[in-house]
């Protein structure tokens, strides 16, 4: 009998920190593996390095397709722009120019 209320005295002891435990693991796997953990914030990082290199790379092509454009204003013309243009435009060539043709 003595025994029964030694194992039961020892369980009630245990019953707080198990319960304090328990919730601390529960809350410290979804600081990690939560909506919101830091594998979430750690991809959101990645995907926000991607973002930017793609950011990037789109205002330097926008930079470059306003250079040219640039060289098609009426004030300055550039008329080595305009023949390119109008060549692949039209799909005109001199009489002199080799035209190659690509099988793709």
């Amino acid at each position: 009998m003595v025994l029964y209320y030694e194992i039961r005295r020892r369980m009630r002891a245990a019953v707080v920190p198990a319960v304090c435990a328990l919730v601390l693991g529960y809350f410290g796997y979804h600081a990690v593996e939560g909506e919101r953990g830091l594998v979430a914030w750690s991809n959101m990082v990645r995907e926000t390095r991607i973002a930017e290199q793609s950011l990037e790379a789109a205002r330097q092509e926008r930079q470059e397709l306003e250079r040219r454009v640039s060289l098609l204003d009426q004030r300055h013309l550039d008329l080595d722009m305009l023949e390119e243009r109008v060549r692949l435009v039209l799909g005109l060539a001199h009489r002199d120019d080799i035209i190659v043709f690509d099988r793709r």
